[in-house]
């Protein structure tokens, strides 16, 4: 498979180097300086590229008749204008906030569990998740996932950072070192807590877990979700 990666920071370069490992080839390397794109040559473009520059990426990708696998976060206000301008050009899309196959598995045990704690009302749900000091939106794409997970399946109706009123999560946000990725979702009483946790220790997973989406999504028309990847 021929790949455009849009964004060559860590996780473009990461991506490239296991897309290289699985006999995959880098046809384009997208960055703010880039001028010229030649579209014909890419069968997939994988976007770790920065908020204000994916929704133009994806439409671009679109445009041009490439599949576009997206793990760019903090541009989610746009994201409906893409599904409906995918849909419109008969192309192909995924997003996902994470594409770590870990992460998507612990979404699903979130829901799950957000369902199984809906009757029990002393319990209050908060999250907390812990990122790298380069990571550029707070919350995370991540966290705001798994909340809206927990809403749907709940009383709950928002999520907030901070303290939080009854109806919201509470999303306690930090920024240390070179911390790859960590998520907790905890349920706690007067008696006892209940904590589920995911932890990245490296940027591979996502990577991998983008590559994997490309692989599935070539040859595919619509907008998809890592749950169809993962036939969850």
């Amino acid at each position: 498979m021929k790949i455009g990666l849009f964004g060559y920071g860590k996780m473009g370069r990461m991506i490239e180097q296991l897309a290289v490992e699985r006999n995959h080839q880098i046809v384009a390397k997208v960055d703010v300086d880039t001028q010229q794109i030649d579209f014909q040559s890419i069968d997939c473009a994988i976007d770790f590229s920065t908020p204000d520059a994916a929704f133009d990426n994806i439409k671009s990708c679109i445009d041009h008749g490439v599949p576009v696998v997206s793990g760019t976060t903090g541009w989610l206000d746009q994201y409906d204008e893409a599904v409906a301008h995918c849909k419109q050009k008969n192309g192909a899309l995924i997003y996902a906030s994470n594409f770590s196959l870990g992460v998507n598995l612990f979404f699903e045990l979130n829901e799950k569990l957000a369902k199984m704690m809906a009757p029990l009302e002393n319990y209050r749900v908060s999250m907390e998740e812990v990122h790298h000091v380069h990571k550029l939106d707070a919350p995370s794409g991540t966290a705001i996932t798994l909340a809206e997970g927990i809403i749907e399946n709940s009383d709950y109706n928002n999520w907030t950072l901070g303290k939080a009123k009854e109806t919201e999560i509470a999303i306690k946000v930090k920024r240390e070192n070179e911390v790859p990725g960590t998520h907790v979702v905890t349920y706690k009483s007067e008696v006892d807590s209940i904590d589920i946790k995911h932890t990245a220790h490296n940027r591979k997973g996502f990577a991998l877990g983008a590559l994997i989406a490309a692989e599935w999504l070539v040859g595919k028309t619509g907008v998809f979700t890592m749950r169809d990847v993962l036939n969850l």
